[in-house]
C-alpha cells in the first residue's frame, strides 16, 4: 500500500465494522489494521483484529492471519488455526481476550447483513458506547445499498436486530478493478444523503490505492482511506 499520512485515528478503543456482503467490509478491516500497525495506534500497546463473521464463507479476515500477525496485528476468530478451516463457523475460546484487554485496540469484523450481525449480541457487554464505535460500510454499487432507501433499510435492520446504534458510515463504493475516482464520488453522494437522513456522520471515504492514485481524490474528502486490496485473490483477475 502506498504511503499515506492522513489516516483517521479511531476515537474509541474498539471499532465494530458491519457491512453487506460485497461492501468491502473485510478489506476495510484488514487495510485499517495494516495501516494502524505501520503508522501507530494511539496510546495502546497492542492491536488486534477480531473476525466475528460467521455468515460469509468467502473473504474472511482470518484468511490473512499470517500477513496480519507478521505486521504485529494479533488475529482472533476461528477455533481452528489453519486457513483450510477458515470457512467453518466456529469461534475460538480466546476471542474475548482483546475485547477485555483495556490496553488493546481492537477492530471487529462482523458478518454482513442483519442476521450475521446478531452474533454481536453474545458479546454485548464489551461494546459500551464509551468504548466501542459502530460503523457501517456502504457500497453504492451493490444492489441492496445502491440507493438511499436500500441503504437505510440495511442500516435500520442491523440496528433492530442488534439493539445497537450505528455511529458512522464508511463510503466504500467500488467496482473491483474498474473502480475510479468517479466511483468514490458516487458513493460519497449516497453516504451524504444517508448521513443527513439518519443524523450519523461519514467516518471516511475509501479508495483502492493500487488502482486509484491518491492525487485523484486529494482535497475532495475530509478523511480519505486507502485500501490495500489484501483480500483480492489472484484468480478473480484471470
Amino acid at each position: 500500500m502506498a504511503e499515506f499520512a492522513g489516516l483517521r485515528q479511531p476515537d474509541r478503543r474498539i471499532m465494530v465494522v458491519i457491512g453487506h456482503y460485497g461492501s468491502g467490509k473485510t478489506e476495510f478491516c484488514v487495510s485499517l489494521a495494516m495501516l494502524l500497525a505501520k503508522n501507530g495506534y494511539g496510546s495502546y500497546s497492542r492491536l488486534a483484529l477480531v473476525d466475528l463473521d460467521i455468515a460469509n464463507p468467502y473473504f474472511r479476515s482470518r484468511e490473512r492471519r499470517d500477513l496480519l500477525e507478521s505486521a504485529g496485528v494479533r488475529m482472533y476468530g476461528s477455533a481452528y488455526q489453519h486457513e483450510i478451516t477458515a470457512e467453518l463457523p466456529a469461534l475460538g475460546a480466546d476471542i474475548r481476550a482483546p475485547l477485555e484487554d483495556a490496553d488493546c485496540r481492537a477492530i471487529v469484523d462482523v458478518g454482513g447483513n442483519d442476521s450475521g450481525a446478531i452474533v454481536l449480541n453474545q458479546f454485548g457487554k464489551y461494546f459500551s458506547p464509551e468504548d466501542a464505535l459502530f460503523l457501517i460500510v456502504v457500497n453504492a454499487n451493490r444492489p441492496e445499498t445502491r440507493d438511499l432507501a436500500g441503504a437505510m433499510e440495511h442500516l435500520e435492520a442491523i440496528e433492530r436486530k442488534t439493539g445497537r446504534r450505528i455511529d458512522g458510515i464508511i463510503n466504500n463504493c467500488h467496482l473491483l478493478l474498474e473502480t475510479d475516482a468517479a466511483c468514490v464520488a458516487k458513493g460519497h453522494r449516497l453516504c451524504e444523503q444517508l448521513a443527513a437522513e439518519t443524523g450519523k456522520f461519514i467516518w471516511c471515504d475509501c479508495f483502492p490505492s493500487p488502482i486509484v492514485p491518491f492525487e485523484q481524490i486529494a482535497g475532495r474528502y475530509e478523511y480519505p482511506m486507502p485500501l490495500g486490496m489484501y483480500m483480492r485473490p489472484s484468480w478473480i483477475d484471470k
